[in-house]
């Protein structure tokens, strides 16, 4: 039987919430698209969007 892994990304006492970003970005070298994730702090979402 599987187990289920649960990850949290908040830590007591903070109260953040996060946001999983997923860009997707091309490559100069061969024109393929390939994908990053990054987890942000809702504070900064715009900041993640832009760069």
């Amino acid at each position: 039987m599987a187990k289920k892994v649960v990850a949290t990304l908040k830590k007591e006492g903070a109260n953040k919430q996060f946001i999983k970003v997923i860009k997707s970005v091309k490559s100069e070298k061969t024109g393929a698209y390939t994908f990053k994730e990054e987890i942000v702090p809702q504070e900064l979402l715009q900041d993640a969007l832009k760069g």
